[in-house]
């Protein structure tokens, strides 16, 4: 019996049902969407970056939908604040003390539009949050609900008005996607159907949220076995030797990877971590965090993503 036959069907039922609900939404993107929902089952953040109009809002805002998720979506701007962000403490003359208010990062699911637009101390706002789930005023520690999901969107690094992100930052983000333009046939349907606004507010929730936290630990307790964690070590020793990269995998990266492998794994079936698995994710959790030396290689995140594969083995 395999791991996702093992959960109830009820859950299966519902993991299947919430794919089929964003592909009637986000066309064409089966596998950009079955990352997405990988990377909140492995417990970690996306990025998407891409041009505007794609669909980048749309995704997020769908996931919270079909996922019964709580959401907020934060508009990043040049003149951002952290306060904006986080929340404030502000002085409240009936208690004679101050009382925090919540910002926007209270929910389940958290959309940072455009993260790249705001500033680096704006940026830097999600850090805790996104680590540790939490987040830290005035010396008091506020627990960020359960499941906490930020899919943030980036703008692409030539158009006007981008700050880039931090190395620190872009790492916390387990997984990076593209979604491109549609085929020419969806991109008929697109023309020819119902507004995506439309169609999202008549979407049902799939998936009760309150599983999320337990599917979550059934990821993490996918098989992985000696070999498939040699090669995962095999991979992170190729991206750190030959000076090929600026900066090979971080731990946290390696950690990601796995994960992320689990949590294909658990989605399609597999009884354990195979290295197929690792394959699939592997360009949408490296892809943003491999940098050629040389500044002039003309290589995408995905073409240096299937060069470290290639340089590998498998076992």
């Amino acid at each position: 019996m395999n791991a996702l036959s093992q959960a109830p069907d009820r859950e299966r039922a519902q993991l299947l049902a919430a794919l089929a609900s964003l592909g009637q939404v986000i066309l064409g993107k089966d596998r950009e969407l079955r990352l997405a929902l990988c990377c909140l089952l492995a417990r970690g953040h996306l990025l998407i970056e891409d041009i505007p109009g794609v669909g980048k809002t749309t995704l997020a805002h769908a996931l919270a939908r079909v996922l019964g998720l709580s959401y907020q979506r934060i508009q990043f701007t040049s003149d951002l604040l952290p306060a904006d962000v986080i929340g404030i403490s502000v002085y409240d003359r009936a208690s004679g003390r101050f009382m925090f208010h919540r910002g926007p990062v209270f929910a389940q699911l958290v959309m940072a539009d455009e993260v790249n637009r705001a500033t680096p101390k704006a940026q830097s706002a999600l850090l805790e949050a996104m680590e540790e789930r939490q987040i830290t005023v005035d010396g008091e520690t506020h627990p960020l609900p359960e499941p906490f999901f930020i899919v943030a969107t980036q703008n692409p690094s030539f158009q006007v008005g981008t700050f880039p992100l931090p190395e620190s930052q872009i790492d916390r983000f387990l997984m990076r996607i593209e979604l491109g333009y549609p085929a020419a046939s969806h991109e008929r349907q697109l023309l020819r159907g119902k507004d995506r606004r439309d169609l999202l507010a008549d979407l049902p929730a799939a998936l009760d949220p309150a599983v999320i936290p337990a599917l979550q630990q059934r990821v993490a307790a996918v098989h992985a076995s000696d070999a498939l964690l040699d090669y995962v070590q095999a991979i992170a020793r190729a991206s750190r030797d030959g000076g090929r990269h600026q900066a090979g995998l971080s731990p946290r990266a390696v950690i990601s990877l796995l994960r992320a492998a689990q949590a294909w794994a658990f989605l399609h079936g597999h009884a354990g971590v195979l290295p197929e698995d690792v394959q699939a994710v592997l360009p949408a959790v490296v892809g943003h965090r491999l940098r050629p030396r040389d500044a002039a290689d003309p290589r995408g995140p995905n073409e240096v993503a299937a060069a470290l594969l290639k340089s590998v083995p498998i076992p």
